[in-house]
């Protein structure tokens, strides 16, 4: 991989860092856990205690989700610095072009997903 192309990557891994960042931010409402907001939001309505506790579990969901997002996108930068990027990190191999296009932060060639997957559901 080329200087350029290293640049390219890691500026794309950086813009869907911020944007995660941004994102979860944003869904803080500021100072505040999303599921403080939820839990604020539901709790003086009519609602019943099984719809705030599902809110907040979709919260706490979400944030999780989010902070999975996050941790691979640095280890892809990580990756990156290290130049073992675009090899899989199970097997070692090249992990294909279109993959990396589709989900740049990848870390796992397409069979060695499936079969951690399959392993992992």
């Amino acid at each position: 991989m080329d200087q350029t192309e290293t640049t390219r990557i890691k500026r794309m891994l950086e813009t869907l860092r911020a944007n995660v960042l941004a994102r979860i931010a944003e869904q803080r409402g500021g100072l505040h856990s999303r599921a403080e907001v939820a839990a604020e939001q539901f709790a003086p309505t009519q609602d019943s205690h099984a719809q705030t506790i599902t809110e907040h579990d979709i919260a706490l969901a979400l944030s999780e989700h989010e902070t999975q997002e996050l941790t691979h996108i640095d280890d892809a930068l990580q990756r990156l610095a290290a130049g073992t990027y675009g090899l899989c990190t199970t097997c070692g191999q090249a992990i294909a072009t279109a993959r990396l296009k589709a989900w740049p932060d990848v870390a796992r060639c397409i069979g060695c997903q499936e079969k951690a997957e399959h392993i992992h559901p």
